[in-house]
């Protein structure tokens, strides 16, 4: 039995796992910018190509880089394997066209990605696969939208931009007991700061994109897991081709190792703006709301402690004057990048209305929550007074 104090902590692995060496001996993780890979005969390659003997093959499914990432994440969510994917929603699709078929059936949070949406209202619903929305704080939501062929749950904890929390040990009983999955878009916290299966959650999805790259460079996602359930999304990727190139894989490697610094940093000095917003800005009338799980008004705040010991680095707060006022506040920034992106070591701000989410219709928007006085700042590494300064701008007009 191994002792468990020879297993590597999480600043260790964000460095280490994963790393493999070619004959160069290469202190850095080397970046493989090739597209195949040779054989030393016709046997060796049929061997390869069978699976009966180990290699890498073609970069669209197997690459030195992206498997390195792969391996790197897996530690670190505490996952059994991983695959890499182009983005964040081809992760989440892959997921979904890897694991499900004609005639099942999905549950899945309304406080979603703008782009979740139109992925399981229209393309997984033309293809057969049916999709319940639920509140996602709402338990007894999850238990009556379960179908006898409900196959996965889906949800984001915490949600964009409002950041809903959802009791992942709870819904993923609710899962268990029907034999469906649950998967979590851990976007967000990333784990870092949590990790969904350690509370019961079967599959992690990442937008890598995100906090994983940390600066803004690369578009890359991810799905965590068992070997069991990844390799059917594996064999998606390979063939519809939504691999994720070995330059981005570099990156967000790259990215990984300073993770938990980023992650601890940002998270505090978002707790730190967002005390601020609410305690200088609510009382005039400018702001009706803050939204941010490490504020005590949340109405999640007990459960996002019990999760997380930070909540992250995006917050939102809502305007009264609406579309015009959030418009002025994001048009008056100097500094802030006006952007829909975020995990970013850069302070982004953008109107989730007519961004993220402009492809929901308005009564859509509004089950979500997004109003359009909402405005979400993903808070960066910068000053927070600096930051304040910049939003204060026309909050005081």
């Amino acid at each position: 039995m191994t002792d468990s104090s020879d297993q590597p902590d999480f600043d260790t692995l964000a460095v280490r796992a994963g790393r493999m060496q070619s004959d160069f001996q290469e202190h850095a993780e080397a970046l493989f910018l090739t597209s195949s890979f040779t054989y030393k005969s016709a046997a060796e390659a049929a061997r390869k190509f069978a699976n009966q003997e180990p290699g890498f093959l073609y970069s669209r499914f197997t690459n030195p880089t992206v498997t390195m990432f792969q391996q790197r994440l897996a530690a670190l969510e505490g996952a059994q394997d991983c695959i890499a994917t182009a983005t964040g929603m081809a992760a989440i699709a892959a997921t979904v066209f890897g694991l499900l078929k004609q005639g099942d059936h999905m549950v899945s949070s309304r406080s979603v990605f703008g782009t979740v949406v139109p992925l399981f209202d229209q393309i997984a619903a033309r293809l057969g696969i049916e999709t319940t929305w639920v509140d996602g704080s709402d338990l007894d939501a999850w238990r009556a939208a379960m179908r006898p062929n409900t196959r996965l749950l889906f949800c984001e904890m915490p949600s964009n931009p409002l950041n809903e929390y959802v009791d992942v040990d709870a819904v993923a009983a609710i899962a268990h007991e029907r034999d469906a999955l649950l998967a979590v878009d851990n976007c967000l916290l990333t784990p870092a700061l949590f990790r969904p299966l350690a509370h019961g959650a079967d599959l992690v999805i990442h937008s890598a994109t995100k906090y994983l790259d940390g600066q803004g460079r690369v578009l890359a996602g991810a799905v965590c897991g068992a070997t069991s359930l990844i390799e059917p999304i594996y064999m998606y990727v390979r063939t519809a081709g939504s691999s994720l190139s070995p330059f981005n894989a570099w990156v967000c490697l790259k990215g990984m190792e300073t993770l938990r610094l980023r992650m601890e940093a940002q998270s505090g000095k978002t707790l730190e703006l967002a005390r601020r917003l609410e305690q200088k800005w609510l009382k005039t009338g400018v702001l009706r709301r803050v939204w941010y799980g490490g504020l005590e008004s949340h109405p999640q705040h007990a459960l996002a402690k019990r999760l997380a010991p930070m909540q992250g680095a995006v917050l939102a707060f809502e305007l009264s004057g609406g579309q015009e006022a959030a418009w002025r506040v994001i048009d008056a920034c100097k500094m802030i990048s006006i952007t829909a992106n975020l995990g970013d070591t850069k302070t982004t701000i953008t109107h989730p209305a007519t961004t993220t989410h402009a492809r929901l219709s308005a009564a859509e928007r509004a089950a979500a929550g997004i109003s359009d006085g909402l405005v979400r700042v993903a808070v960066g590494l910068e000053s927070v007074d600096d930051i304040e300064r910049d939003l204060a701008r026309t909050l005081g007009r």
